[in-house]
């Protein structure tokens, strides 16, 4: 097969925070906010995915319920120089760790939905409150947080304007400085899709070669597997920024 030509490249991909690109532009201040929050490794770390890597992972991934671990096998060369098939394990505490997302098993992943709700027009939002949640209907440093958030972290490929509820609910969390359990969150998905035996595009390819890399510190790198994703880029900081603004009284969070 080609390079990932079943997979979207714009999904799980790392985010532009650089206060080079934003602060010439509307985002600066978001954009420092985000730097400063705890997602902000999970959506800027560039690590690099090599695909071989990352298929062999989902085509060996395993779920052990009593033990709320993931399983899989990655591929290494031994001090032969001979390919060798390892075993490696993670459970949410290990993403957590890896992500640096901080907080605790503790944390809630659900948000009472009139908070959200509320929130989101102190935002801004010029959309219907029961209708789609789209990132076109807010204040533009709004707009390029959830455009951060959905692209780095939600579990779906495609449908980049609309937001679902557990993404909704992180927006919420950060702009209101609340803890929201995004580990748990990106596990259930990965769980999800190791149950699903999907394979019709790998999930989190980001977050899957950065717990490959954690767990196997000398895993073969090689050039020629490196898989590119379509990242964010100061050309898409200025379409963001581009169309009307939403008036509100001031910028929260």
């Amino acid at each position: 097969m080609g390079k990932a030509s079943d997979w979207d490249k714009s999904h799980n991909i790392y985010c532009l925070l650089d206060a080079h690109y934003t602060d010439k532009i509307v985002f600066g201040v978001i954009a420092n906010f985000l730097r400063e929050s705890k997602i902000t490794k999970a959506l800027t770390d560039k690590t690099i995915v090599y695909e071989s890597h990352v298929r062999q992972f989902w085509s060996s991934a395993r779920y052990e319920e009593k033990e709320k671990m993931i399983y899989s096998v990655v591929r290494k060369k031994d001090e032969n120089g001979q390919d060798v098939d390892l075993e490696i394990k993670f459970n949410v505490g290990d993403l957590r760790r890896a992500l640096e997302l901080g907080g605790s098993d503790n944390d809630p992943t659900v948000i009472p939905e009139p908070l959200c709700k509320g929130l989101w027009c102190k935002m801004g939002f010029t959309g219907h409150l029961n209708g789609k949640m789209r990132k076109t209907m807010f204040r533009h440093p709004y707009k390029f947080m959830i455009h951060c958030v959905v692209h780095a972290l939600s579990h779906r490929k495609g449908a980049y304007d609309e937001t679902s509820d557990y993404i909704m609910n992180i927006i919420t969390c950060l702009v209101l400085n609340r803890p929201y359990n995004v580990s748990k969150a990106i596990f259930e998905y990965l769980v999800e899709n190791v149950r699903a035996r999907s394979t019709k595009y790998i999930m989190y390819l980001r977050f899957i070669m950065m717990m490959i890399v954690d767990l196997v510190k000398d895993i073969q790198k090689d050039n020629d597997d490196v898989l590119g994703l379509r990242n964010m880029t100061a050309d898409t900081l200025c379409r963001l920024a581009k169309g009307p603004e939403p008036r509100v009284k001031r910028m929260i969070c």
